[in-house]
């Protein structure tokens, strides 16, 4: 009884029709359905005009909003069958209508599953570490940078933070999509909306629940649900063809055949339900597929144009490539050692705040190499670092900079998309150590995808210099490159493509505008900028690049379920219609079978949900031997 409760205040008009026809099979039952009074008659017929009153207010409203829809059908039909004393047809229709409601708004929830978990699993709250040692629950909402949270076991983190103890395992599915849990130690980024193990941990908060990961991507949810398709208005304007289509035919049938009930009969068979439901359901399915593939799109607007796309621009550094760069070899100087260099070398960087420091220090770690403090320490921005330590004066940066402390420092042997850091001890040349930037191992398999998809067009457009960029762009098969581009550059570049729509991948806050100008801007939004991200119309929340092709196929994908549904709907309309004419379909079981054709096109646009193992979704490494990218920035 609740639920029937439940669903009979969220669905009040399919409720009040039900109970009529069960009314009306009572009194039928009672003998009261035959002539003259016929009570059975009077009730269909009279809450069918309520009905036909009421949609006809709903449709004058539509069309002066400037939207032509397909309510006149319906409205038609009712009148006409009550006029014709095809009083059950009446009923039918009335329930066919309502009920297609109800059908539209669970399809749409089934579509919306996926985006509608994201927003349900949103922390609410967090567990304060207090100075004194107590614990506090707080609204997220008053959680500030730098508090120290408790995590208890299976909790989902509030904000983003660092891990301030031992490591731990966290569910991060509902941010990437990957199923497999992910490992984290002391020091390293949680982010809010992963799913804490079973052990007990703290982090120190380093943003505020609004700026943090996981309510970033709440908005883009809550952004992705609102919209409303180009597609949905193009079903729109199907309407007027349609409409007089059924009209003519309708009165075709009447004056050939003299009978009056033709006209109903007809226009009972072409209630255009189909194009009303199915493709919003399809475009609601897509980003639904999307979301759960670690895919936001922001609109099915944004679908249809991922789906025509025909140009596709990527940005460099932390796109094409990785974005961080490794070292690749220590080459020391004469009379140094290969550990000794790098050792003195990630003690020194300890004080630098440049990129390259990080992985210097990384590398140095990972050979075992204790990093020393120094006595004193001085940074030259954009030029290098020199410190004391262990009472030996290190110097490096770059090449320029370490030759005035060690005039003998020479320049290393470099191949395509190298750079080198030198270092000099107590004023002589100690070596120099090599890094790069490599590229992603599937980025060529990526850009082939997105050939085959239609999407043949392909350009760079990076900050970086013309020898880095065409060296990469050589790599991955890319036909056209600009770079040394500031991002006013990037979007004067973007806009005069003629091959169009144009999707622009980039991850920084440099590429904002330019994610803005293109006709779809993809985020790679895992590593990538907050500006980025809200600029972009689809945001890739893996660290995965091949998930830019996955979305060019899922609007594609979405486009042929909804026009697909769209046509199966008028299809299948037309030949029922043309059957009614020739009076071999009574208004009654026309619609019933009108039902059915509403059935399965919404049951054709759940297809656009996509399957469960999408969600593993992923390109090779088909070129896992590629040399390396190129230089991030110099100093």
């Amino acid at each position: 009884m609740a639920w029937i409760r439940t669903h009979a205040r969220r669905y009040p008009l399919l409720a009040t029709t039900l109970l009529v026809i069960v009314v009306g099979v009572l009194l039928w039952a009672a003998g009261w359905g035959a002539e003259p009074t016929n009570l059975v008659r009077w009730l269909f017929s009279g809450f069918a005009l309520v009905v036909a009153v009421m949609q006809a207010v709903q449709m004058v409203r539509d069309i002066m909003r400037g939207h032509w829809g397909l309510d006149i059908l319906a409205v038609t039909a009712i009148i006409a069958t009550v006029l014709v004393n095809e009083y059950v047809a009446s009923i039918v229709i009335v329930l066919m209508l309502t009920g297609g409601e109800a059908l539209e708004d669970y399809a749409a929830g089934r579509a919306k599953r996926e985006l509608n978990a994201l927003l349900a699993k949103s922390p609410q709250s967090a567990h304060r570490v207090l100075p004194g040692g107590g614990i506090e629950e707080i609204p997220v909402s008053q959680v500030a940078v730098g508090d120290t949270l408790l995590l208890r076991p299976a909790e989902i983190v509030p904000v983003d933070g660092v891990l301030l103890e031992q490591g731990g395992v966290f569910d991060e599915s509902s941010l990437t999509g990957e199923s497999i849990p992910v490992e984290r130690g002391a020091g390293d980024a949680v982010l809010s909306g992963s799913v804490n193990g079973q052990a007990a941990l703290q982090i120190r908060a380093t943003a505020t629940a609004e700026n943090s990961q996981y309510q970033q991507i709440v908005a883009l949810v809550a952004a992705a649900g609102e919209s409303k398709a180009p597609v949905v208005r193009l079903a729109d304007r199907y309407a007027v063809p349609f409409t007089l289509f059924s009209l003519a035919l309708a009165g075709i049938a009447w004056a050939v055949s003299g009978d009056p009930v033709r006209f109903a009969e007809v226009l009972v068979v072409a209630t255009p339900c189909p194009l009303l439901i199915a493709a919003p359901v399809a475009f609601m399915g897509g980003m639904s597929r999307g979301a759960r593939n670690g895919v936001i799109v922001k609109g099915g607007g944004v679908l249809e144009k991922l789906a025509r796309a025909r140009t596709v621009v990527f940005d460099k550094t932390g796109t094409l490539t990785h974005g961080t760069p490794s070292l690749t070899a220590v080459r020391p100087a004469p009379g140094f050692d290969a550990d000794e260099v790098l050792a003195l070398a990630a003690s020194a960087e300890q004080y630098s705040s440049h990129v390259l420091a990080a992985s210097i220090m990384r590398a140095a770690e990972e050979r075992g190499l204790a990093l020393r403090p120094a006595e004193t320490a001085r940074e030259v921005a954009t030029h290098g670092v020199v410190a004391t330590i262990d009472g030996r004066v290190v110097t490096i940066g770059k090449l320029s900079f370490v030759r005035a402390a060690a005039p003998d420092a020479r320049a290393t042997e470099l191949s395509g998309g190298e750079l080198s850091i030198a270092v000099a001890v107590d004023g002589r040349f100690a070596g120099s150590i090599v890094a790069s930037d490599s590229v992603r191992g599937n980025a060529a398999a990526t850009i082939a995808a997105l050939r085959e998809l239609g999407v043949r067009d392909s350009m760079i457009l990076t900050g970086d210099a013309q020898s880095t960029a065409e060296h990469v762009a050589e790599q991955l098969g890319i036909t056209r490159v600009q770079a040394e581009c500031l991002p006013q550059d990037k979007v004067v570049a973007v806009r005069a493509i003629t091959e169009r729509p144009v999707i622009m991948v980039g991850d920084g806050v440099n590429d904002a505008p330019v994610l803005a100008a293109a006709d779809v801007g993809i985020a790679m939004g895992a590593k990538g900028a907050t500006a980025a991200s809200e600029s972009a119309d689809v945001v890739i929340m893996v660290d995965d690049i091949a998930r830019a092709a996955r979305a060019v196929q899922i609007g594609q994908d979405t486009m042929r379920i909804a026009l697909q549904s769209i046509w199966i709907g008028i299809a299948f309309s037309v030949v029922l219609m043309l059957i009614a004419a020739f009076g071999l379909i009574p208004a009654t079981v026309g619609a019933g079978l009108q039902e059915v054709v509403d059935l399965v096109t919404i049951l054709n646009a759940l297809r656009a949900i996509g399957m469960r193992r999408d969600a593993r979704w992923s390109l090779p490494d088909a070129r896992p031997e590629l040399a390396p990218a190129g230089n991030i920035t110099n100093r």
